[in-house]
């Protein structure tokens, strides 16, 4: 599809929320994601795998693992005008180096699946002398000057973010409606405490404060396959973040402490939301225009203060 994603969002067949927008704290976990996903590919049809713009360290050793993961059958390799930003990832290079979790020639082959986190890529049984990975290598050189400067990437994708999440909530409007409603305008679902695991995934939070951080965020409305129990009316909390399906994205509008309730907006249609039992919060926020451009209310602005210390 041409244009920017947001103008062409389509509903995936398999989603994990890694709820980050990057990798670089978690890497074991973004690979256990990748895993996951790949699973799931049928081969049916050609699949076009898009990597992270990060090549430098340990990206570029966690994109040599992801190539050993997904044996693909073509690379294509785009180079920055005027600066070689990497090898070109030839068979022979990655079957050479060592990447962040797997090992290269010279120590040992590894496997290229594992069940589940990098430590099932243990070496496997073919010796050092094992074939290189067969694939033809597209190598892009561009020849005019500012192509692939990444400073100006960096500036956008925030906005791009931001784009994609407001176009997401657009499917919340009705299509019968001129005017674009405020999300406070709107019906939220009403999910109890007991119904759905809570965790946060970027940082740790303590159970006391644990409501603070979900209210007025947004959230993966995702699928363990574990049934929920609940010894208490309080939230249930993970302790740890599942690899799990992802069905769509909401925002928790509200948080009632007295009936037990998280107060959820969410375009996902009922059939999808009656497979959903957990809600992750990662470090993706609410664009602030939806916070701020709030129509119709008198007097303060909910969630929205200016009573703020910014030396904090």
């Amino acid at each position: 599809f041409p244009g920017p994603p947001f103008t062409h969002q389509q509903t995936p067949r398999k989603m994990v929320y890694y709820g980050q927008t990057s990798c670089e704290q978690d890497t074991e976990r973004y690979l256990d994601v990748v895993k996951y996903v790949f699973r799931s590919y049928k081969k049916e049809v050609p699949l076009v795998v898009n990597t992270m713009g990060w090549v430098k360290g340990e990206g570029l050793l966690l994109l040599i693992d992801i190539i050993r993961l997904l044996s693909p059958s073509h690379i294509v390799q785009m180079d920055v005008y005027d600066w070689k930003a990497m090898a070109p990832l030839t068979p022979e290079y990655v079957h050479l180096t060592p990447g962040l979790y797997t090992k290269g020639k010279q120590q040992a082959k590894c496997k290229q699946m594992g069940t589940s986190g990098a430590e099932n890529w243990k070496p496997s049984e073919v010796g050092a002398d094992a074939l290189a990975p067969e694939y033809k290598l597209l190598y892009v050189h561009p020849e005019f000057p500012r192509a692939g400067v990444a400073g100006e990437v960096r500036v956008h994708s925030g906005i791009l973010r931001d784009m994609a999440i407001l176009g997401y909530l657009g499917q919340l409007q009705s299509p019968e409606i001129g005017a674009v409603l405020p999300l406070h305008s709107l019906v939220p679902y009403q999910v109890p405490f007991s119904a759905v695991a809570l965790r946060v995934i970027h940082t740790d939070v303590a159970p006391t404060n644990i409501m603070y951080a979900v209210n007025a965020s947004w959230v993966g409305l995702c699928r363990i396959p574990e049934e929920i129990r609940c010894q208490t009316d309080g939230p249930v909390l993970l302790t740890q973040t599942p690899v799990c399906d992802c069905l769509g994205f909401g925002i928790v509008r509200g948080v009632d402490m007295e009936k037990k309730l998280y107060h959820i907006l969410t375009p996902v249609p009922p059939e999808k939301l009656r497979l959903v039992n957990c809600l992750l919060l990662g470090n993706i926020a609410v664009p602030n225009c939806v916070l701020v451009g709030q129509q119709g209310v008198e007097g303060e602005i909910p969630y929205v203060t200016s009573d703020y210390n910014y030396s904090i």
